[in-house]
């Protein structure tokens, strides 16, 4: 059974991780006396001009529960059911959200297959057919991930290609920013050049796989486009009442710079986790190490004698490759032994 005082660290996923001190204290912070629900508080009036403070003083901010919600939501105010978002085969948007963006917009997704995660603009547009004819969905929305399910990165002028080649055909461009802190601390750039600075419409702000205990935000750059949100927000079940403790959580991330820091932090430790299993025999890294996360195809032996005491994610186990994540908590002795184990010889 495990020690729940003292649960050991794994490589899973950066959702294991806890809370931060800071956002934790900013939380309990805001624990006091009775103000207005549904944001009608302090603490959210600062979490918008905290993030307004990173993507611009004209933004549009709208504080959610989850990303599964913040990726939704933002769809459905773009679109209408006859419409279809081009994604990334690998994307959250069409793996992980159970279906949800299709049956609560009612678009199909369109997803296209990459080897790196990655769209670009030639592969966005050997989808934009049949435009005008009834008979065919309507492209409308591109959407992208940053950092993608890969781990790989979109440099700033990457997502600007992207976003003119969506506006040269009527479409606009999303951007899950669930791990947007990590991608912005690897390529060392503030977090408006990976967003609107590069033309991006909307974008689902991260903030728990960013050290909150459960905090996203959809961000519009043009708050003409989000007319809609208020009442999507309610009906689509992710207007929280007391949505200060949300808020509180976003203005810790974003009032300063911990979002960035402790992305940095995670990327640094994966960094040092691939350079520590690098010449391991039998062992390939098979994606760029570009964030927090490393992908590694290895004997299945190996990976089951790793998986009896450390918890990680077989992404693909025809071919035995594994991802392995690094957190904002993860400390290099933490690397270094679980880099130890990958490195043991497995017994027949």
């Amino acid at each position: 059974m495990t020690d729940v005082q003292n649960p050991p660290h794994d490589f899973a996923s950066d959702n294991h991780a806890g809370v931060h001190p800071d956002v934790l204290a900013a939380v309990v912070a805001a624990n006091v006396g009775h103000v207005g629900a549904y944001g009608d508080d302090p603490w959210t009036e600062a979490a918008v001009e905290a993030v307004r403070g990173h993507l611009g003083p004209d933004v549009l901010v709208c504080p959610v529960l989850n990303g599964t919600g913040a990726n939704v939501l933002a769809v459905a105010a773009l679109t209408r059911p006859y419409h279809a978002v081009i994604c990334a085969e690998t994307a959250h948007l069409a793996v992980d959200e159970c279906g949800a963006p299709e049956r609560l917009t009612g678009c199909k997704l369109l997803d296209v297959p990459t080897a790196d995660g990655k769209l670009t603009p030639d592969l966005v547009e050997s989808q934009i057919t049949g435009v005008g004819v009834e008979h065919h969905v309507q492209p409308r929305l591109v959407s992208i991930a940053q950092t993608t399910e890969y781990g790989t990165l979109y440099t700033p002028d990457e997502i600007r290609a992207l976003a003119d080649t969506a506006h040269a055909h009527g479409l606009l461009l999303h951007v899950d920013g669930s791990r947007l802190a990590n991608a912005a601390a690897a390529l060392d750039v503030p977090l408006r050049a990976l967003t609107t600075d590069a033309g991006v419409d909307v974008l689902s702000l991260g903030g728990t796989k960013a050290g909150a205990m459960g905090a996203e935000a959809i961000v519009f750059r043009d708050p003409e486009r989000a007319a809609e949100l208020p009442f999507l927000r309610k009906s689509l079940m992710q207007h929280g009442s007391k949505l200060r403790f949300v808020s509180a959580q976003l203005e810790a991330l974003y009032a300063g710079d911990l979002a960035l820091r402790l992305g940095r932090h995670a990327n640094a430790m994966t960094r040092r986790l691939a350079d520590a299993v690098a010449d391991v025999p039998d062992l390939e890294i098979t994606q760029q190490v570009q964030a927090n996360a490393i992908f590694a195809v290895l004997p299945p032996e190996r990976v089951a004698a790793l998986q009896a005491t450390t918890a990680f994610h077989v992404w693909d186990a025809r071919r035995s490759e594994v991802r392995w994540m690094t957190a904002w908590d993860t400390t290099p002795d933490d690397v270094d032994r679980f880099a130890a184990r990958v490195a043991e010889p497995v017994l027949a």
